[in-house]
């Protein structure tokens, strides 16, 4: 699964090759998903690389070539309609959920599907790779879809979540003053941290003095959910 920034870049490509082809330069990229410098087209398209949707060729300057589209993409004539950008706004997620709800019965507990890693430090690129599930007693859970993410990093370690947990996230797109949530910054990046309005901007705080706070006007940030529990191995 891809960000949201990461298929409009692949969908971008994609349509130039078949126009022109060859790839578009990385201003056209950058000028094309509104993106403030070319750092962020390189992160994106290494991204697309690793996952194994495109290859860059060797010995020719800029040549980049399709390998594959998404799924979703592909089943849906290319739409972005069939794409969902999110952590978590994808049918695995959906169908977790309703396959848990159904599962609920009595005191049986429920999968949760695990959707990658989450970074309590600098921020990684947000992940949608469903890699397996966790059971929950349902007395865990609230109202509404549910999934997990592993923690990598330790800017959250003084509010007792550690490098190698597993938080248990209720899905909410919002949040209160204080509340720990997923924070998807420039619909590329994805972090978690303590949730803080000041002023007209939000404020991303970590639980570790290591690390500053970061103060972003609200356009750049959507919230993905809230962190309701914590699952760790010793």
């Amino acid at each position: 699964m891809l960000t949201r920034k990461q298929y409009e870049l692949l969908r971008f490509i994609n349509e130039r090759l078949k126009e022109a082809g060859v790839p578009p330069s990385f201003d056209e990229m950058k000028d094309a998903l509104d993106l403030r410098s070319k750092s962020g087209i390189h992160r994106l398209i290494t991204a697309l690389e690793e996952r194994g949707f495109i290859r860059r060729l060797p010995n020719r300057a800029r040549a980049i070539e399709v390998i594959k589209l998404p799924e979703l993409a592909a089943g849906n004539g290319g739409s972005r309609r069939g794409f969902t950008p999110s952590v978590i706004e994808g049918t695995l997620g959906k169908r977790a959920a309703s396959a848990a709800a159904a599962e609920s019965d009595g005191e049986r507990p429920v999968a949760v599907p695990v959707m990658g890693r989450i970074a309590a430090g600098t921020p990684i690129e947000a992940l949608q790779t469903r890699s397996h599930t966790i059971s929950v007693p349902p007395d865990m859970l609230g109202s509404g879809e549910h999934y997990a993410l592993e923690v990598r990093g330790d800017s959250m370690v003084d509010a007792g979540i550690l490098d190698g947990d597993v938080a248990l996230i209720q899905r909410n797109e919002s949040a209160d003053t204080g509340d720990i949530v997923v924070a998807l910054i420039d619909e590329e990046e994805a972090t978690l941290k303590r949730f803080r309005r000041r002023g007209a901007s939000i404020a991303l705080e970590p639980a570790n003095t290591a690390y500053e706070v970061r103060i972003l006007p609200p356009n750049r940030v959507r919230i993905q959910g809230k962190l309701i529990g914590l699952y760790r191995k010793y």
